[in-house]
Order: structure tokens, then sequence, then C-alpha cells
């Protein structure tokens, strides 16, 4: 039985990941939370595939409006860093992501996935899963869906915006 995560602490991990520079790094969950900042995390399921790419390169295109709202961005999925890398060195019309401006995590052990309630043992892939974790660590909000459906932006930093002014805010707000 999957319990829900918003209310509680995030999961740590501590995993490689490829950084906007393109240099490999281990990086942990704390590298992200810190007095003043906020995490979108969000899972996956497979690099080189049809849907990822689109939402991916998406939010690397409005890093400056999470930087704005002083947020860190990471995306995870079941690859290494190595195809990682491939994928961000690849042009856009040749199926690549080209470069980013956040870093991308390997879970070759599916363990975060796991952690995160977003693994499927059947398919062996992550489900489209997105947390918002405020800066004390803490998971505010969570969504998951089948990898049939994108995830938007405007939607993404539409529940951002209303957490971070930590009062209620009605519908369309």
């Amino acid at each position: 039985m999957t319990t829900r995560l918003v209310g509680n602490k995030a999961p740590s991990f501590f995993e490689q990941a490829v950084m906007p520079d393109g240099s490999i790094q281990k990086v942990a969950l704390s590298d992200f939370i810190t007095a003043n900042k906020w995490l979108v995390l969000f899972f996956y399921p497979k690099d080189f595939t049809f849907i990822c790419p689109a939402e991916i390169m998406a939010l690397s295109a409005r890093m400056k409006e999470f930087t704005h709202l002083e947020t860190e961005i990471v995306g995870i999925s079941s690859d290494n860093v190595h195809t990682h890398l491939e994928w961000t060195q690849t042009p856009v019309a040749k199926g690549g992501i080209g470069k980013l401006n956040y870093p991308l995590l390997e879970d070759t052990s599916h363990s975060v996935a796991k952690n995160y309630g977003v693994f499927v043992e059947k398919e062996s892939e992550t489900l489209r899963g997105l947390f918002i974790i405020n800066p004390e660590g803490e998971v505010v909000y969570e969504t998951i869906h089948l990898n049939i459906v994108s995830r938007e932006v405007d939607e993404i930093l539409r529940v951002l915006t209303a957490l971070q002014t930590g009062g209620l805010c009605e519908i369309e707000w």
C-alpha cells in the first residue's frame, strides 16, 4: 500500500547526476534544500522517449521563473548518468534534449522511485510523479499519474507560487 508524502519529510537520496555544466556529480536531497530554496522534484520514465523531451525541455526553458521563485528543479529516471549525458549532448533534431538548466539524477536501483511511491514493479519503470518540497524539507505537493499524459509548466508554477504564499488560494488563483 502506498502512503502519501504530503505533510512528511521528503525521502532523502544520494545519487549521481548530470549537472547543467555536463559534469557528473554525486548529489543529495540536502544539496537542494536550503534555508530559502524550494525544490521541484519530478520523475519521468525513460530517456529517449516520446513525451518526456517536451516537458523536460519546457521546464529548462522556464528555469529563470523558477529561480525567481527561489526554486531548484531536479529530474529523475531509472536511466544511468551516461545515458542522461548522451541525451543532453544529442541534438534535439536527432531525439536529444540539449543542454538543461537543472540536473538529471540516475535511479538505476529504483530506490528513489520506490521511496517516492512512483515505481511500478510490473513495468520496471516510474510513473510521472512531481513533488514540491519546501525549504524545511517537507513535501507540500505531490501528483502522480500514468505516463500517457505530460505535465504543464504553467500549472507547476501556479501551484508553487500559491504554496509559497502560505495562505489559502481559491480556484483560478
